[in-house]
Parts: structure tokens; sequence; C-alpha cells
């Protein structure tokens, strides 16, 4: 505690009814937050299990867990809090009782990524005949999760005036139809794994009161970045319950042994594009009426010479929740800020890499970064940089996830525990080829379409009907023995790393590679491998 600050210590030693930290830019939250977990645990009694902590990312929740469990010693261990992401958070609850909605998911739902989407919006767009050059698969996308962030469903979406009405009423169809495949494949996308939690939550009374008591002190960082649906989420877990009564939650004996503190600042509120809302933040205190709020103005990373000019310019801003920043006294005043207005993008290149060359000069072990504001930016840098001899790395590329080979073993792991995942079949059922080409898959394509049912149902169905022909139905009938193969392999409790290798040899995927022989095809089993 003797390395917090006054504003700090009392953040973390209120331990009691909702807390409004308001944490300036560089001024220690990420401190704040594992102190008061460690003083919850140490000092107030704290079960470690009773405690949530819900931040934006894996590697914030990651940092987050690993001061933790410094701060707290391994004679402190013997439980630990549930420091996690709001989605990871979301998959725990729904895995654990999601067929308790009654709502048609099992506990092995399989969770959709981009491309997984994409691949079912392509197919509906087919489907219903629409113009793949007026709407494309990753707009639609954008407009799907746009409606389900603010809670607007298929028929409320035509409602809305975002695009013209032609636009909007295809798009409607579209989001309707992409609902209904996805519930029939027992798949969630990340947004329905938020709304599906809070769905949850609201209709299933004796799941909401597990996780109120379970969870006694909650606490949510980058809160200026939450949206609606995560701020609902986080409620009914901290009060439990489903009703909405603003400022009703001022009851002292409520929060007798509980707390929910939220960290954030309204002033970096950068994520409205992505649905998040920072009225919810100017809100909050209204909200719970017996509100604490505890402003972190002391900053611990910039001369007061930026905090200054910082300030000026964010005291513009209209609605926000007022706070001053101001350096440590070991940063001092620092140097004036220095602005430079080329007359084109050549000269401003010439100039960044310039100052680059001379910092190396006087120090060539520094780390240097430019930050431009579209990728297509970097063109001229990394010109004017290679010109000097001065090496970089662009930051992006490529994840290892996203690999095609990586996705597709993931996709046959994805069907040995939910076979009727249509968007993991669709990717690896002629993935290595297995004979099963376009016409085969439009007759399956015309046969769900008659039964109403899953693309593994069909297949069944389709090879028992004889629909295709005989070597058709042949390389149909092997597929399905292979996935059936994984699914046993699984359900016998086999270790996770047997089921993977199976995943890559039973199905033929390495020795296809292999049989290529090429320096790409050595690539792809390198990263094999590496899964």
């Amino acid at each position: 505690m003797e390395n917090l600050n006054p504003q700090q210590r009392e953040a973390v030693e209120m331990v009691e009814g909702p807390l409004l930290v308001l944490a300036g830019a560089g001024s220690g939250k990420t401190r704040v937050i594992t102190y008061r977990i460690a003083h919850l645990i140490k000092n107030a009694g704290v079960r470690p299990d009773q405690i949530l902590a819900v931040t934006f990312t894996n590697k914030a929740a990651e940092e987050m867990r690993s001061r933790v469990e410094a701060s707290l010693g391994s004679s402190l261990r013997a439980a630990s809090p549930l420091i996690s992401t709001f989605h990871s958070l979301c998959v725990r609850l729904l895995r654990r009782d999601v067929e308790r909605m009654e709502a048609g998911y099992t506990k092995n739902f399989t969770i959709y990524d981009a491309d997984d989407q994409a691949r079912v919006v392509r197919q509906i767009i087919k489907d219903l005949d629409i113009d793949d050059k007026s709407i494309g698969a990753r707009q639609a996308l954008s407009a799907i999760s746009w409606a389900k962030n603010r809670g607007i469903s298929p028929a409320g979406y035509t409602a809305q005036s975002e695009y013209i009405a032609d636009r909007t009423e295809r798009i409607a169809r579209i989001y309707k139809l992409y609902g209904e495949r996805l519930a029939q494949a027992n798949a969630m996308d990340f947004d329905d794994l938020l709304i599906k939690a809070v769905e949850l939550l609201r209709r299933v009374e004796e799941v909401r009161a597990y996780y109120h008591e379970r969870f006694r002190h909650v606490m949510i960082d980058e809160f200026q970045d939450t949206n609606g649906i995560q701020y609902e989420l986080a409620r009914l877990i901290s009060v439990g319950s489903a009703k909405i009564e603003r400022g009703q939650y001022a009851d002292e004996s409520m929060w007798r042994g509980r707390s929910l503190c939220v960290v954030g600042d309204v002033d970096q509120s950068v994520y409205g594009w992505r649905g998040s809302d920072f009225n919810i933040i100017l809100g909050f205190q209204h909200d719970f009426a017996s509100t604490r709020i505890i402003k972190l103005e002391q900053n611990y990373r910039s001369t007061q010479t930026i905090l200054e000019a910082a300030n000026r310019v964010i005291e513009r801003n209209k609605k926000r929740l007022p706070k001053t920043l101001f350096a440590s006294p070991e940063l001092g005043e620092g140097g004036p800020i220095g602005y430079y207005q080329s007359y084109d993008g050549e000269g401003e290149a010439a100039f960044v890499a310039e100052k680059i060359e001379q910092h190396l000069r006087r120090e060539p072990s520094d780390r240097v970064a430019v930050l431009y504001r579209t990728n297509s930016q970097s063109r001229l840098f990394e010109e004017s940089l290679r010109r000097r001899g001065i090496a970089y790395n662009i930051v992006g590329g490529f994840s290892f996830y996203e690999r095609a080979e990586v996705k597709d073993v993931i996709a046959y792991l994805k069907l040995a525990l939910n076979p009727d995942d249509d968007v993991a079949l669709g990717r690896i059922i002629n993935s290595p080829p297995r004979g099963i080409g376009k016409t085969t898959m439009d007759t399956l394509a015309r046969e769900q379409r008659d039964l109403g049912v899953s693309l593994w149902e069909t297949i069944k169905v389709t090879v028992e009907k004889q629909s295709v022909g005989p070597r058709a139905a042949a390389s149909l009938d092997v597929f399905r023995q292979v996935i059936k193969g994984l699914g046993e392999r699984v359900e016998a409790g086999q270790p996770l790393s047997d089921v993977v290798k199976a995943a890559t040899l039973d199905t033929g995927y390495v020795r296809a590679l292999q049989e290529e022989k090429t320096e790409e095809a050595e690539g792809r089993l390198n990263n094999i491998e590496e899964l």
C-alpha cells in the first residue's frame, strides 16, 4: 500500500457499494485494480472465488492475472479470482447453463469467427438471390453486428434509417435468416455470446441468483468502452435483479459485503464505432445513487508540458466528467512539444525518417514508433526509411490462427464436438480434396433447403437415398466416418493432443500436403506441427 498515492489507496480500500474510479491516462489504474483484488482477499476476508474482474482484451486479463498472483503469493492462492474478458465470461456462463434457457442450444455450441460468419452470409445472399455487388457479406455482417449491439431485432432493423429503404429491407432479410442458420447449426457469433448470456441471466432466475451470490465483488476495467449489453451483464450479476429502475440501488444493506467497482475515463472513449456508449459511464452515478467517485489525476507517464496540452484540448469536450491530470514530480516539466507541417506526404515521410536517423545516431538502442492513420500511408514512410538504410517492422499481417491450414484443423475439431456446425463442415468437406465437388455441394444445398435440417443430417439422408452418384456417395460416407471417429475420440476422453493429431492424419490432410512437395506446402506443414 505504501506504493499508492492517496487517491489510489482510497479506491483500493473502499470495499462496499458502487464505486466509480475516473482514471486518467497513465494514472496507474491497473495497479489500483490488482491492489484492490489483493486487499479484498488479504485484509477484507473475501474468498478469491467471490471476485470477478472483467476487461476487454486477453492481454489485459493476463497481465492483471499475473500481477494479482504475484501480489498474493503462493500461500493465499488456494482459489483464484475470475479475471476474464467479457466474451470469455459469457462463454463460461453459457457452457454451464445455456440449455436451461430451452432455446435449442446445447453446451457444445460452436463459436463462429469472422470467416465462419462470412461463409454463412454469402450462402444466404445466394439463397435469397440478392446481388452480392449491391450488398457484400462483410457489409451485411457489419450492419447485423451494429443492430445486435444496440438490441435491434431483424423486424426492428427495417424501422431505422441508416440505409435506404430497399437496402435496409434486404439486410433485414439476411439478418433474420442469419439468426436462424446459426441456431440451426447450434452456433453463436461473438455478439451472440453477450446477448445470449444476458438473456440467460434475465430469463432464468436460478442462474442469475447463482452468479449474484457467487460474485460478490465485481470490477470492470475500461468502463468507458462498454456497450449497453455488457453493462446489463454486469448489472444483472451485481444487483441480482432483472428489473431496471434507475437510482434504486442506494440501500446500504444491499451492498453489505458487496461492491461494484468500475474504472474508466470518458476522455479515452474511442470505440463508439464498435458500439461502446460513453453515456454509460456518465450515467453510472445516476443509476447507482450511492456511488462514490474517486479521481486518479496523478500521471506517471508524461511530462507536465504534455499533460497541460492534453488538458487544454480535452477540456473542450462538452460531455465529460471533469478532471485535470498532473505529472509526477520526477517527470518534471519536460521540453516543448514539436510540431512540423509539411507541404506533402513525401516531405512528411522524409522529415520523420531524418528525425529517426538523428535519434539512432545519438542512441542506437532506442526503439522508435511511427503512428499513422491508415495502412495505405505506410508506403511513403517505408520508402523513406529504406532510402536511409533504416530497418523497420510493420505491425500486422496474418495471425497464426487466421492461417488456412490452422483454421481447417480447428474446423475438424469443431465438428468432432458439434457435427451440426454447417460453417465448419462446409469449410473442410473437400479439404483435403476427396471428390466432393460443386455439383455434389449444389445437390446437398437443395436437399438441405427441402429437409430443413443441418448439412450433417442432409449428408446422411443424401447417402441413404443415393441422391448423388456412387463415387460422390462413397466420398460423403467416408467423410462422415472420419468425423464420427473424431467425435468418438472426444467422447472417450482422449487427450486433446491426440485428437488434434487425428484431425491432421486420419483426415488425410497431412498426407495431401506431403504429396504436394512444394515450399508452400512445407510451410503449411510447419504451421500444423506448431499447432
